[in-house]
């Protein structure tokens, strides 16, 4: 959903100056002034070792990179921070967490505080401080952190996925506003294969991008996994009716879905073979910062989801939330680092950094000037308010993060789509590998 290469967006690493970033002796100014009056007092010494998911956007890069360098100026933390893929943080949090060594914080995805509940420090102080000050959290971010009343970690931000698509291709089609229900999005796909300008939208184990459309059309017709009551209950008339809907999209696909990863579509769209599908901003903006794409950008346009016969957004957006272990020696430091990160004065300079890539969870934010920078941005300021958590409407933990792992209810899908099984046999093995998580 959002690999992209770097070459594609160097140019954006310079653009600090356009964001508006906070930087120099302002930022420095700022973080020595809020150490002095913080409600944690970094503990003497203190080291902390950080691992985050690879960054994508340079400027993002560039902006997180100063707000680390300032906090460790104005309190003397020394800090390590590397980074690693999507794939490779929760199982090197889980060593971490195994072995209670080797990292003092993770940042990753979706539920991954869930994993480890009594391993991690309890931020209940951080989040009610940030909450307080920042209009509070936005629901499915809560979710995500929260176990009873107790934070697990701190929700940073969102990764938002939503259609970009080429609107020539859908003003050819006939749809001069994208479709906002399922039934107007089938018909819009079905007439832009037919004029040779297809959607495409993968069906093969992208982390991000299989599991976000799949979970959309699931969820969107009132199909789940699991019940609030986390009993598996994906053998239903309205998954059946899901898969029916999926294979006819799938129909109207250019041809190679069911291999796609996570870029495959990122190359597509970007080589002008494909003209509808679900990412981040990431095309938009290496089409943006390629001067020989000059036209693709301006063609290039974003929709929020439409919505299924549920009535309501049932989007799985990418949450990244941050833990600290509790075998951290520096609790203070650590809770200190990650209130200074979600500061007005830094995390609106760092979302303006993003580019758009990475949506806010905490509701005063709503404002910030990323989402007005480009009109094609706003429609990404949605991503925090419209998701539900990767759970559904079951419990968020370790089984639900497991069965996205898993791919399950991609490979449901995969399996009808692609003709390999059947619907009545592909439901049914998704049954047996949920109730064999749930269990």
């Amino acid at each position: 959903m959002h690999d992209f290469t770097r070459r594609s967006l160097l140019q954006g690493g310079t653009a600090l100056a356009a964001t508006g970033m906070l930087t120099g002796p302002a930022l420095l100014d700022f973080a020595k002034a809020w150490a002095q009056t913080a409600p944690w007092k970094a503990e003497s010494g203190a080291k902390l070792t950080l691992m985050r998911w690879k960054r994508f956007v340079p400027a993002e890069d560039d902006a997180f990179n100063a707000i680390v360098a300032a906090f460790k100026t104005a309190t003397g933390v020394e800090m390590n921070v590397f980074s690693e893929s999507f794939e490779d943080v929760q199982p090197k949090a889980s060593v971490a967490a195994n072995t209670g060594s080797g990292l003092d914080m993770a940042w990753g995805l979706h539920t991954l505080p869930q994993l480890f509940p009594t391993k991690v420090i309890k931020m209940n102080d951080v989040a009610d401080y940030l909450g307080k000050k920042y209009g509070g959290w936005t629901d499915a971010a809560a979710k995500t952190c929260k176990q009873g009343n107790d934070w697990l970690g701190i929700p940073v931000a969102t990764i938002g996925g939503y259609m970009t698509y080429r609107k020539s291709a859908t003003d050819k089609a006939g749809f001069k506003d994208f479709p906002k229900d399922f039934p107007g999005f089938l018909e819009m796909c079905k007439a832009m294969k037919a004029n040779n300008t297809p959607a495409g939208f993968a069906l093969g184990h992208a982390t991000g991008d299989a599991n976000a459309w799949l979970y959309w059309v699931l969820w969107g017709h009132n199909a789940w996994t699991v019940d609030k009551d986390d009993k598996v209950v994906i053998n239903s008339p309205e998954t059946a009716k899901a898969l029916e809907y999926a294979k006819a999209l799938s129909e109207t696909f250019i041809p190679g879905v069911a291999s796609w990863n996570d870029s495959s579509n990122n190359k597509a769209f970007l080589a002008g073979e494909l003209y509808c599908t679900s990412n981040g901003i990431s095309i938009y903006v290496a089409a943006k910062d390629d001067p020989s794409k000059k036209d693709l950008a301006e063609d290039t346009y974003h929709a929020l989801w439409p919505v299924g016969p549920i009535g309501k957004p049932t989007e799985l957006q990418l949450a990244v939330p941050i833990l600290a272990f509790n075998f951290c020696k520096y609790p203070n430091a650590a809770k200190a680092f990650i209130a200074f990160m979600l500061e007005k004065e830094n995390f609106e300079k760092w979302l303006s950094g993003a580019r758009g890539y990475l949506t806010h969870t905490l509701n005063a934010y709503d404002s910030a000037p990323v989402w007005t920078a480009d009109p094609k941005n706003a429609v990404f300021a949605e991503a925090s308010k419209r998701a539900l958590p990767a759970s559904g409407i079951g419990s968020p933990g370790e089984k639900a993060a497991t069965a996205i792992a898993d791919f399950i209810v991609v490979d449901m899908f995969a399996n009808y789509c692609t003709g390999a099984k059947d619907a009545k046999t592909a439901i049914a093995e998704a049954e047996r590998q949920l109730k064999r998580i749930y269990r």
